[in-house]
């Protein structure tokens, strides 16, 4: 499972001209799932997103998560996270896990996230326009099988 962080003032998330999830401070989160990943994947990619320590302390230090700082989260299913472009010029999405699948891991996601703060989201395959105004900018990738 691979994820695009970052830390945002404010975001939102629209299907059709149609307002489906906003946030302000907090954590615009983009989410692939990849082919094979499970139950193990999901804790990794819950505990990451929930327990990284960007938003600044009283010092001005990055110190607090995402809770701690009074934020919420927007998850953006994205499976181009799993594009590979090492060869040629079209990426290959062959690590991108089948479509309910990773609707299944996604939606998952989603509540274990939700369990410790608030969540809004888009709509899994959805063509969807996305805003947001990145705080800093602070921009950091996961994944759950440690590949960077």
């Amino acid at each position: 499972m691979r994820a695009v962080v970052q830390r945002v003032s404010s975001a939102s998330v629209s299907v059709s001209g149609e307002m489906r999830g906003a946030i302000s401070t907090g954590l615009l989160v983009f989410v692939g799932v990849e082919k094979g990943d499970g139950p193990e994947d999901l804790e990794y990619m819950a505990s990451k997103i929930t327990g990284l320590r960007v938003f600044e302390d009283r010092e001005g230090r990055m110190n607090l998560d995402v809770k701690e700082a009074g934020g919420a989260l927007l998850v953006v299913s994205q499976f181009t996270l799993l594009g590979d472009c090492r060869k040629g010029r079209r990426p290959s999405f062959d690590r991108a896990e089948e479509t309910q699948k990773a609707r299944e891991m996604y939606g998952t996601l989603v509540e274990k996230l939700g369990e410790s703060v608030r969540v809004e989201t888009g709509e899994f395959q959805a063509h969807m326009e996305v805003e947001s105004t990145n705080d800093g900018p602070v921009t950091l990738m996961l994944d759950s099988r440690k590949g960077f």
